[in-house]
Protein backbone atom coordinates (compact mmCIF):
# COMPACT_ATOMS: atom_id res chain seq x y z
CA UNK A 1 0.00 0.00 0.00
CA UNK A 2 1.08 3.45 -0.72
CA UNK A 3 0.23 4.78 2.17
CA UNK A 4 2.11 1.80 4.34
CA UNK A 5 5.34 2.34 2.45
CA UNK A 6 5.46 6.21 2.75
CA UNK A 7 5.37 5.01 6.66
CA UNK A 8 8.69 3.03 6.26
CA UNK A 9 10.24 5.63 4.46
CA UNK A 10 9.86 8.59 7.23
CA UNK A 11 10.22 6.07 9.99
CA UNK A 12 13.86 4.76 9.06
CA UNK A 13 14.43 8.87 8.14
CA UNK A 14 13.54 9.73 11.14
CA UNK A 15 14.76 6.70 12.94
CA UNK A 16 18.11 7.40 10.88
CA UNK A 17 18.28 11.45 11.02
CA UNK A 18 15.27 12.22 13.01
CA UNK A 19 12.17 16.46 5.38
CA UNK A 20 6.88 26.46 -4.60
CA UNK A 21 5.29 27.23 -1.25
CA UNK A 22 1.50 27.79 -1.68
CA UNK A 23 1.51 30.44 1.27
CA UNK A 24 -2.32 31.13 2.13
CA UNK A 25 -2.87 35.10 2.88
CA UNK A 26 -5.04 37.00 5.12
CA UNK A 27 -6.29 40.14 4.13
CA UNK A 28 -5.38 43.06 6.44
CA UNK A 29 -9.02 45.46 5.49
CA UNK A 30 -6.60 47.91 3.22
CA UNK A 31 -6.83 49.27 -0.28
CA UNK A 32 -4.36 48.39 -3.21
CA UNK A 33 -3.12 51.97 -3.32
CA UNK A 34 -2.09 52.04 0.47
CA UNK A 35 -0.74 48.58 0.38
CA UNK A 36 1.34 49.22 -2.40
CA UNK A 37 2.66 51.94 -1.44
CA UNK A 38 3.25 50.60 2.10
CA UNK A 39 5.32 48.00 0.19
CA UNK A 40 7.08 50.49 -1.52
CA UNK A 41 8.41 51.73 1.51
CA UNK A 42 8.93 48.97 3.49
CA UNK A 43 11.08 47.94 0.51
CA UNK A 44 13.11 50.97 0.71
CA UNK A 45 13.72 50.83 4.72
CA UNK A 46 14.85 47.18 4.17
CA UNK A 47 17.25 47.55 1.66
CA UNK A 48 18.89 50.51 3.20
CA UNK A 49 19.11 48.68 6.59
CA UNK A 50 20.36 46.11 4.73
CA UNK A 51 22.81 48.09 2.74
CA UNK A 52 23.88 49.73 6.05
CA UNK A 53 24.15 46.71 7.76
CA UNK A 54 26.55 45.01 4.74
CA UNK A 55 28.68 48.06 5.09
CA UNK A 56 29.32 47.90 8.99
CA UNK A 57 30.38 43.71 8.45
CA UNK A 58 31.87 43.98 5.03
CA UNK A 59 35.06 42.57 6.37
CA UNK A 60 34.59 39.29 7.62
CA UNK A 61 38.72 38.72 7.90
CA UNK A 62 38.25 41.36 11.09
CA UNK A 63 37.37 39.79 13.74
CA UNK A 64 35.27 42.18 15.51
CA UNK A 65 32.76 42.23 11.99
CA UNK A 66 32.68 39.04 12.11
CA UNK A 67 31.54 38.50 15.46
CA UNK A 68 28.51 41.33 14.53
CA UNK A 69 27.46 38.78 11.74
CA UNK A 70 27.37 35.95 13.55
CA UNK A 71 25.40 37.85 16.49
CA UNK A 72 23.26 39.11 13.53
CA UNK A 73 22.57 35.97 12.16
CA UNK A 74 21.60 34.68 15.77
CA UNK A 75 19.13 37.22 16.49
CA UNK A 76 17.58 36.13 13.24
CA UNK A 77 16.16 33.22 15.30
CA UNK A 78 12.24 33.21 15.49
CA UNK A 79 11.22 33.89 19.31
CA UNK A 80 7.93 32.43 18.44
CA UNK A 81 6.75 29.94 21.17
CA UNK A 82 4.71 28.34 18.66
CA UNK A 83 4.84 27.29 15.04
CA UNK A 84 2.42 25.31 13.34
CA UNK A 85 1.28 24.49 9.28
CA UNK A 86 -1.02 23.10 7.19
CA UNK A 87 2.21 21.10 5.17
CA UNK A 88 2.83 19.24 2.59
CA UNK A 89 5.42 16.19 3.01
CA UNK A 90 7.01 14.36 0.54
CA UNK A 91 10.21 11.67 0.51
CA UNK A 92 12.10 10.34 -2.32
CA UNK A 93 14.10 7.28 -2.19
CA UNK A 94 16.03 6.31 -5.40
CA UNK A 95 13.53 6.05 -7.76
CA UNK A 96 10.45 5.73 -5.50
CA UNK A 97 8.53 9.10 -4.23
CA UNK A 98 5.32 9.51 -2.40
CA UNK A 99 3.32 12.49 -1.01
CA UNK A 100 1.54 13.33 1.36
CA UNK A 101 -0.52 16.10 3.36
CA UNK A 102 -0.08 16.60 7.11
CA UNK A 103 0.68 18.64 10.13
CA UNK A 104 3.78 20.83 12.08
CA UNK A 105 3.28 21.59 15.12
CA UNK A 106 6.10 22.89 16.91
CA UNK A 107 6.44 24.44 20.69
CA UNK A 108 9.82 26.18 21.55
CA UNK A 109 12.62 23.78 23.54
CA UNK A 110 9.39 21.31 24.18
CA UNK A 111 8.56 19.36 21.00
CA UNK A 112 8.44 18.89 17.25
CA UNK A 113 5.37 17.05 15.64
CA UNK A 114 4.69 15.77 12.47
CA UNK A 115 1.23 14.28 11.64
CA UNK A 116 0.91 12.41 8.33
CA UNK A 117 -2.60 12.48 6.71
CA UNK A 118 -3.95 9.91 4.15
CA UNK A 119 -6.71 10.52 1.56
CA UNK A 120 -6.24 14.42 3.72
CA UNK A 121 -8.56 14.03 6.73
CA UNK A 122 -7.25 10.13 8.14
CA UNK A 123 -3.69 10.25 10.18
CA UNK A 124 -2.07 7.40 9.08
CA UNK A 125 1.40 8.04 11.15
CA UNK A 126 3.16 10.12 13.58
CA UNK A 127 6.57 11.68 14.04
CA UNK A 128 6.99 12.99 17.64
CA UNK A 129 10.21 14.77 18.96
CA UNK A 130 11.08 16.01 22.23
CA UNK A 131 13.95 16.38 24.34
CA UNK A 132 14.00 12.71 25.70
CA UNK A 133 12.41 10.84 23.14
CA UNK A 134 11.42 10.20 19.67
CA UNK A 135 8.03 8.57 18.96
CA UNK A 136 7.42 7.12 15.47
CA UNK A 137 3.86 5.81 14.70
CA UNK A 138 2.05 3.84 12.40
CA UNK A 139 -1.59 3.92 12.81
CA UNK A 140 -2.62 1.88 10.58
CA UNK A 141 -0.64 -1.33 11.50
CA UNK A 142 -0.99 -0.08 15.61
CA UNK A 143 2.51 -0.45 16.11
CA UNK A 144 4.74 2.40 17.33
CA UNK A 145 8.74 3.21 18.53
CA UNK A 146 9.70 5.13 21.32
CA UNK A 147 13.70 5.53 22.02
CA UNK A 148 15.44 8.21 23.17
CA UNK A 149 18.09 9.55 20.64
CA UNK A 150 21.47 7.82 21.96
CA UNK A 151 19.46 4.49 20.57
CA UNK A 152 19.60 5.90 17.25
CA UNK A 153 22.96 5.55 15.73
CA UNK A 154 23.53 8.05 13.26
CA UNK A 155 21.68 11.05 16.06
CA UNK A 156 23.62 9.39 18.61
CA UNK A 157 27.37 9.55 16.33
CA UNK A 158 26.18 13.07 14.54
CA UNK A 159 25.78 14.62 18.12
CA UNK A 160 21.93 15.21 17.24
CA UNK A 161 19.49 15.81 20.04
CA UNK A 162 16.31 17.68 20.27
CA UNK A 163 17.80 20.97 20.45
CA UNK A 164 19.84 20.56 17.27
CA UNK A 165 16.84 18.92 15.37
CA UNK A 166 14.60 22.28 16.53
CA UNK A 167 17.36 24.57 15.18
CA UNK A 168 17.18 22.86 12.00
CA UNK A 169 13.55 23.30 11.66
CA UNK A 170 13.79 26.34 13.10
CA UNK A 171 15.84 27.77 10.74
CA UNK A 172 18.55 28.87 13.43
CA UNK A 173 22.09 28.58 14.30
CA UNK A 174 23.20 25.87 16.75
CA UNK A 175 26.20 24.08 18.60
CA UNK A 176 25.77 20.56 19.74
CA UNK A 177 25.10 20.24 23.56
CA UNK A 178 23.81 23.66 23.72
CA UNK A 179 19.96 23.79 24.62
CA UNK A 180 20.19 27.54 23.23
CA UNK A 181 22.89 29.51 21.60
CA UNK A 182 24.38 32.69 23.80
CA UNK A 183 26.54 35.19 21.65
CA UNK A 184 29.15 34.33 24.07
CA UNK A 185 29.28 30.68 22.34
CA UNK A 186 29.68 32.48 18.94
CA UNK A 187 33.75 32.76 19.27
CA UNK A 188 33.95 28.73 18.28
CA UNK A 189 32.31 29.58 14.82
CA UNK A 190 34.22 30.55 11.70
CA UNK A 191 32.81 32.68 9.00
CA UNK A 192 33.84 33.65 5.82
CA UNK A 193 32.75 35.13 2.89
CA UNK A 194 30.94 32.69 0.04
CA UNK A 195 30.10 32.52 -3.74
CA UNK A 196 27.99 36.00 -4.48
CA UNK A 197 26.21 37.59 -1.40
CA UNK A 198 26.80 34.43 0.95
CA UNK A 199 28.64 34.19 3.93
CA UNK A 200 29.97 29.98 5.04
CA UNK A 201 29.91 29.57 8.76
CA UNK A 202 31.33 26.64 10.09
CA UNK A 203 32.23 24.98 13.28
CA UNK A 204 34.18 21.67 13.48
CA UNK A 205 34.29 18.52 16.37
CA UNK A 206 36.31 15.70 16.00
CA UNK A 207 34.57 13.69 12.87
CA UNK A 208 31.95 15.99 12.38
CA UNK A 209 32.02 19.12 10.29
CA UNK A 210 28.95 21.68 10.38
CA UNK A 211 27.98 24.26 7.69
CA UNK A 212 25.66 27.22 7.50
CA UNK A 213 25.31 29.03 4.21
CA UNK A 214 23.93 33.05 5.47
CA UNK A 215 23.12 35.88 3.33
CA UNK A 216 25.71 38.42 3.85
CA UNK A 217 22.81 41.42 3.64
CA UNK A 218 20.15 39.88 5.77
CA UNK A 219 22.36 37.93 7.91
CA UNK A 220 19.49 34.48 7.40
CA UNK A 221 20.69 30.67 7.37
CA UNK A 222 19.52 29.34 3.85
CA UNK A 223 21.37 26.07 4.55
CA UNK A 224 22.81 23.83 7.08
CA UNK A 225 24.72 20.81 6.72
CA UNK A 226 26.05 18.60 9.04
CA UNK A 227 28.96 15.78 8.07
CA UNK A 228 29.75 12.71 9.88
CA UNK A 229 32.93 10.71 8.12
CA UNK A 230 34.14 7.57 9.20
CA UNK A 231 36.41 5.57 7.18
CA UNK A 232 35.10 1.94 8.59
CA UNK A 233 31.31 2.69 8.45
CA UNK A 234 30.84 5.56 5.66
CA UNK A 235 30.32 8.97 5.54
CA UNK A 236 26.70 10.60 6.69
CA UNK A 237 25.38 13.99 5.26
CA UNK A 238 22.85 15.89 6.08
CA UNK A 239 21.72 19.05 4.50
CA UNK A 240 19.02 20.98 5.07
CA UNK A 241 17.92 23.84 2.68
CA UNK A 242 15.62 26.82 3.47
CA UNK A 243 13.78 28.96 0.80
CA UNK A 244 10.70 31.56 0.04
CA UNK A 245 11.36 33.11 3.84
CA UNK A 246 8.23 35.18 4.68
CA UNK A 247 6.48 36.68 7.54
CA UNK A 248 3.00 35.60 8.67
CA UNK A 249 0.94 35.71 11.57
CA UNK A 250 2.02 38.80 12.39
CA UNK A 251 6.17 38.11 13.21
CA UNK A 252 8.68 40.53 12.92
CA UNK A 253 10.99 37.70 11.71
CA UNK A 254 10.90 36.40 8.11
CA UNK A 255 10.16 32.35 8.28
CA UNK A 256 10.89 29.70 5.33
CA UNK A 257 8.09 28.27 3.94
CA UNK A 258 10.04 25.42 2.21
CA UNK A 259 12.28 23.19 3.39
CA UNK A 260 14.32 20.67 1.24
CA UNK A 261 16.48 18.12 3.05
CA UNK A 262 19.12 15.36 1.96
CA UNK A 263 20.37 13.06 3.51
CA UNK A 264 23.17 10.63 2.14
CA UNK A 265 24.17 7.43 3.60
CA UNK A 266 26.56 4.84 2.35
CA UNK A 267 24.08 2.59 0.78
CA UNK A 268 21.18 5.34 -0.08
CA UNK A 269 19.74 8.59 -0.42
CA UNK A 270 16.78 9.90 0.76
CA UNK A 271 15.12 13.48 0.11
CA UNK A 272 12.51 14.85 2.20
CA UNK A 273 10.67 17.98 1.14
CA UNK A 274 7.83 19.84 3.27
CA UNK A 275 6.07 22.84 2.06
CA UNK A 276 4.48 25.08 4.97
CA UNK A 277 0.87 26.27 3.58
CA UNK A 278 1.12 29.21 6.42
CA UNK A 279 2.30 30.32 9.85
CA UNK A 280 0.41 30.12 12.63
CA UNK A 281 0.72 30.22 16.49
CA UNK A 282 -2.02 27.67 17.66
CA UNK A 283 -1.21 26.67 21.49
CA UNK A 284 -4.86 24.65 21.95
CA UNK A 285 -3.40 20.94 21.42
CA UNK A 286 -1.63 18.30 23.74
CA UNK A 287 2.24 18.53 23.28
CA UNK A 288 2.60 14.69 24.46
CA UNK A 289 0.67 11.91 22.57
CA UNK A 290 -0.78 9.27 24.32
CA UNK A 291 -1.49 5.63 22.95
CA UNK A 292 -3.43 2.93 24.27
CA UNK A 293 -3.00 -0.60 24.75
CA UNK A 294 -3.91 -1.38 21.06
CA UNK A 295 -0.68 -0.51 20.31
CA UNK A 296 3.03 -2.84 20.07
CA UNK A 297 5.93 -1.38 20.44
CA UNK A 298 8.49 -2.54 17.56
CA UNK A 299 12.30 -2.57 17.90
CA UNK A 300 14.62 -0.44 15.67
CA UNK A 301 15.35 -3.22 13.43
CA UNK A 302 12.11 -3.84 12.37
CA UNK A 303 11.18 -0.90 11.04
CA UNK A 304 14.84 -0.46 9.48
CA UNK A 305 13.66 -4.12 7.44
CA UNK A 306 10.99 -2.78 6.36
CA UNK A 307 12.52 0.06 4.90
CA UNK A 308 15.82 -1.41 3.34
CA UNK A 309 13.26 -4.23 1.32
CA UNK A 310 11.79 -1.15 -0.57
Amino acid sequence: MRTLRLLSVTACMAALMLATSCSSSKGLGRQRGDQQSEQTANQSKKKSSSASFAAQTSDLTDSVQRQTFLQHVNDNAQFARFITSKIKFSVEVGNQQMTLTGNLKMKRDDVIRLQLMAFGFVEAGRLEFTPDYVLIIDRINKQYLKVPYSQLDFLRNSNIDFYVLQSLFWNELFQPGKTRLLDSHLKSFRAEAGADDDVVIALEDGKLSYRWLADHSEAQVKMANIKYEDKYRGNYQLNWDYEDFRKEDGRSKAFPMTHKVIFNTPKKDIKFDMVLNYLGSEDNWETRTELSGKYRQVEIDEILRRFMAL
